[in-house]
Order: structure tokens, then C-alpha cells, then sequence
């Protein structure tokens, strides 16, 4: 880490900007002429987990057509999405998670960068409006890799983060970085292969790539916690301090408002269906029993807050913010 940083938590003094809004409502006349803002997604969202410093950064927010992936009974599907009065199309938060221990600087998720178009791609602007440079960054930890996670990761030809080190369970390394599993995908899986050789190439040939496996602590406070289903080694991040928690679990939850109600809705980009469903009812339980908070990659910004029980096969999700 380096001392130019001084990563040290007198940043409690920003909690106050809380997050900071991209749009405002101006009265009808007064658009005349004048371009509008594609997204009114905050940029950053802060807050204090024990002692450490935790920012939501916004990557974007995209359309997900949620009718033709979300994978279950049809009928629940329409009825959660019509209750919430949603259509087929559902917008889906991008966001990645900043946590500065004190010691090190760590991003969960890195984005998706140029790969998806204009609506994301936002993390580097969002992480210098909380007052940050991505040359601070110690380690990048991925919660799996997938195009909208670690497309950020390059910038042109680039390494976006030249400083960190960037870590990933060996599952995922080992089945999207194997040229023999691509080449056996599917055509609609390829460009998932394709962007992980892009966007990890240049970090493997700096030596900057480490690997683990299952549940491990990375570095003091944060600890991997595997999530297996949505990609061979998809991973969840506990992170700690003064008996306060909180977890980081990527891709468990891409539709808050059918998953929670309907656990055993998976998503086809899940590639063992099973395996993802069972993670969603070990989690939403844990989760339930213990209290704890979460924060979703694919939750509405800034994707924190509480899960709870319903009843004994249903859960709900109360935002922090």
C-alpha cells in the first residue's frame, strides 16, 4: 500500500455526503434545449462496518429482461414482477464495494468497464468521487467472472488498477481461463470466456493474479466465503470488525423482487441451476437468522440491507438506505 494513500479512516468526516445524486428534478420549461441525464444512480454510498470504511460505488444500472432469464414457475415470476409493478424488462444495479481497512485498500468487483455499453462502466468516475484513485487500490477480489465483474479491470490496453494485486477462487480461474472449456461452450458462453482471457491477461502476465480456494481470510477482516452455483467458484466476502458484519455476495440475488419471495428462482446465466438454488436458501437463512447485513452486486443502490423471514419457505429484503 502506498503512503501517498494515507487510507486511514479520518474519511468518517465524508460519511455525511452519504451518497450523491447524478440527477435533479428541474420543471418542464426549463429542459427546453437542454441534454438530459441518462441515469440518476447515485456514485457512492459510505458507511462504517466496526472500524472499517466501506463505499458502495456505482458502476450503472442496466435493463435485465427478466421474463426470458429468470428460471422457475412462470406464473410466480409474472405475479412477483406485476405485484412489484414491474414489467418484463427489470432496471439492475451494477455495484462494487470498496473497503478500506486502515492497512489496505480492497474493491470487490470491478465493474464491467467498456464491455457492456454506454449505461455502465461508470466504477472509475464513482471511485474518484469518493475521493479515491485507482492506483491506491491493494487487491481486487472477484466474486466470480463474469463480463459485468471484471471488465473494469482494463482500461484500453491498460491495467486499471497497476497496483493491485487481484484475487479470485481457483474454480472460476480454472474454467474461464481454460481455452479447452471455451472452445466446448456454447456460442452465447464464449463472449463470458472471451472477456476473462481480455480483462485478466495483462494482471497474469504482471504476476498479479492469485488464486484460493474455498473459505479462506484474504487479508485481516475479510474472508472468502464460497457461494458455488452461479459459476463454478462463485464467492462471497464476510467482512469484520468489532463484532459487526457484513456480506458481500456477488450474484446470489439478480431480481429482489421475485428471488426473495421465490428462493428456487434461478437466473440462465447460473451454470449449475441446482447448486444456485440450494445457495440461495442456505444464504437467505444465515442471513435471517443472523442478523447480519448484505450487499448485493445486483441490488437496487446501493444494494445494502437486511434479510428476513416471512414464513418457513419465504424471505424479504429491507434496504439500508
Amino acid at each position: 500500500m502506498t503512503n501517498e494513500n494515507s487510507i486511514n479512516l479520518t474519511r468518517r468526516s465524508l460519511l455525511a455526503a452519504g451518497c450523491i445524486c447524478m440527477g435533479c428534478a428541474v420543471s418542464g420549461p426549463l429542459l427546453a434545449g437542454i441534454p438530459t441525464f441518462e441515469s440518476s444512480v447515485p456514485e457512492f454510498y459510505r458507511l462504517l462496518v466496526g472500524d472499517f470504511e466501506v463505499t458502495v460505488l456505482s458502476d450503472g444500472k442496466s435493463p435485465l429482461p427478466a421474463t426470458r432469464l429468470l428460471q422457475g414457475n412462470p406464473l410466480r415470476i409474472a405475479d412477483a414482477l406485476k405485484r412489484n409493478a414491474l414489467g418484463e424488462e427489470v432496471e439492475t444495479s451494477h455495484n462494487s464495494f470498496l473497503v478500506n481497512t486502515g492497512k489496505k485498500l480492497v474493491l470487490v468487483d470491478a465493474g464491467a468497464g467498456s464491455l457492456l455499453g454506454p449505461r455502465t462502466g461508470k466504477l472509475l468516475s464513482s471511485l474518484r468521487g469518493a475521493g479515491y484513485r485507482p492506483e491506491q487500490v491493494d487487491e481486487v477480489f472477484l466474486t466470480h467472472m463474469h463480463t459485468d465483474h471484471i471488465g473494469g479491470l482494463m482500461s484500453g490496453n491498460q491495467m486499471t488498477f497497476p497496483n493491485a494485486l487481484v484475487r479470485a477462487d481457483r474454480r472460476d480461474t480454472d474454467y474461464w481461463l481454460s481455452e479447452g472449456n471455451r472452445q466446448d461452450a456454447p456460442v452465447e458462453a464464449e463472449r463470458f470466456f472471451e472477456a476473462a482471457m481480455a480483462s485478466l491477461s495483462a494482471y497474469i502476465k504482471a504476476d498479479r493474479l492469485r488464486t484460493f480456494e474455498g473459505m479462506t481470510e484474504l487479508v485481516p477482516g475479510i474472508r472468502a466465503r464460497p457461494a458455488y452455483g452461479h459459476t463454478p467458484g462463485h464467492t462471497m466476502y464476510e467482512v469484520e470488525s468489532r463484532n459487526e458484519k457484513l456480506l458481500l455476495w456477488g450474484d446470489i440475488v439478480h431480481v429482489a423482487a421475485v428471488q426473495f419471495a421465490n428462493p428456487e428462482v434461478t437466473i440462465g446465466y447460473d451454470v449449475n441451476r441446482t447448486e444456485a438454488e440450494l445457495e440461495h436458501l442456505r444464504v437467505f437463512g444465515d442471513a435471517a437468522q443472523k442478523r447480519y447485513m448484505i450487499g448485493g452486486a445486483h441490488l437496487p443502490f446501493p444494494g445494502l440491507g437486511h434479510v428476513y423471514r416471512t414464513n418457513d419457505a419465504h424471505y424479504a429484503f429491507t434496504p439500508l438506505a
